[in-house]
């Protein structure tokens, strides 16, 4: 049974709502930032890098503390206001290749996280867990949904379609091309309905968003501790979510490039190679991979094609079916000694949405010395590897939506 909630969301007024969202913080670059900030004083940036005001940087709890303090400020200057009635919201992204994501923004409880009713599917570091949990503790808010996926659901996804005949609360268009939209939910027979489908579903599952719905447990696990009257209603009992049909998930792969081949001669990396896959010459032509558990490569200005073999590798569980744990399995630690995917800095990704031109300019301008595309997985494979308590190796899946920051927030 999934539990959901209203909530009563901090949110910018219409009039500012697109100078206000931003980005995740760390996917600007520094003079993106710089940009962003200098020319746009409603941006969420001039919150997370408090530092900027004073031309210096801050970090650590110095850093949570200003954040705080501008946050209140915004809601001061009337940036953002909260709603007085919990509500749910219902969210559509249309982005610029025309694809459409619509969903419902609840809260959704720490509890279902610790019993295995909301999934997970990948690892967490523990440090950023908890770093990010001293910080949501700090400031008291969090501005960026987890991004959960559901069963697909008729009730729920007619009470979308409805809504969204009825007049926006926010309607605006981003630099990167995509248009956001938002509706209120505060009739409580929507709000128990929705209610009422949620609990029916024996699970959800994590898409995006990993370390914050992990932070967030951490904190529910310590307000508990502190409070001697909770009581399971307290906010920190939630986190904010976007929840959206599995449907309307779409995964992206993500490509590897390796700096070196361990040692080995191109020849003598061709007949490694070929104790797992059937091997063809490409050519020139930038090739893509055409089904599961089949690679495209780039060497030395030629493409390849690998066709695993059927003998050459023992399919035990839904993570071996995988096809970045088979290329992990078969290629990047047994030949190329990559051992530790997240830290070893031979490794980079390239999310499956570029073209396979672009592994090959990376190869090309001797930076990287081999390529390596795939198809992307599934959600059912997703689930399964969850189900099974299996998680994926880093830089699996790129998931689509991307959401954006403060357009929401939700309040400790």
């Amino acid at each position: 049974m999934v539990k959901i909630i209203p909530f009563k969301a901090v949110k910018p007024t219409r009039a500012i709502v697109g100078l206000v969202a931003s980005r995740p913080y760390q996917s600007y670059t520094l003079d993106e930032r710089e940009s962003r900030m200098a020319y746009n004083p409603y941006s969420f940036l001039h919150v997370v890098n408090p530092g900027y005001k004073y031309a210096q940087e801050v970090t650590g709890e110095e850093r949570y503390k200003l954040v705080k303090n501008r946050y209140l400020e915004f809601k001061e200057e009337g940036v953002f206001v909260k709603d007085k009635k919990p509500s749910f919201y219902v969210y559509k992204i249309v982005n610029r290749h025309g694809q459409e994501f619509s969903g419902i923004i609840a809260a959704t409880s720490a509890e279902d996280y610790e019993n295995d009713i909301i999934k997970k599917h990948e690892d967490t570091i523990a440090k950023r867990e908890e770093t990010f949990k001293t910080y949501i503790q700090t400031v008291g808010f969090n501005a960026e949904p987890v991004l959960l996926t559901y069963p697909d659901n008729a009730v729920i996804a007619n009470i979308i379609k409805e809504t969204q005949k009825g007049y926006a609360e926010f309607e605006f268009t981003m630099t990167y091309k995509d248009t956001h939209y938002l509706w209120k939910i505060d009739a409580e027979d929507i709000i128990n309905t929705i209610q009422e489908e949620f609990k029916k579903m024996k699970t959800v599952y994590i898409a995006d968003g990993h370390h914050r719905s992990a932070s967030s447990y951490l904190l529910y696990k310590d307000e508990m501790v502190k409070n001697s009257n909770h009581n399971g209603s307290e906010s920190y009992n939630f986190f904010m979510s976007f929840l959206i049909p599995e449907s309307n998930l779409v995964i992206h792969e993500f490509n590897r490039l390796i700096k070196d081949l361990n040692g080995l001669t191109k020849e003598e990396f061709l007949i490694k190679l070929d104790g797992f896959y059937r091997i063809e010459n490409r050519g020139i032509i930038p090739y893509n991979p055409s089904k599961p558990h089949h690679f495209s490569m780039y060497l030395d200005g030629e493409f390849y094609s690998l066709y695993l073999r059927k003998t050459a590798f023992e399919f035990k569980t839904a993570l071996d079916e995988l096809d970045a744990q088979l290329l992990y399995k078969t290629i990047l630690q047994p030949i190329l000694n990559i051992n530790d995917l997240r830290h070893d800095n031979r490794i980079s990704y390239v999310n499956g949405r570029h073209e396979m031109v672009t592994i090959k300019s990376s190869v090309d301008s001797g930076e990287f010395k081999v390529g390596f595309g795939m198809c992307p997985s599934n959600v059912e494979q997703m689930k399964q590897i969850a189900d099974q308590g299996l998680t994926m190796p880093p830089k699996s899946t790129y998931i689509l939506p991307k959401l954006r920051s403060a357009i929401t927030i939700y309040e400790y």
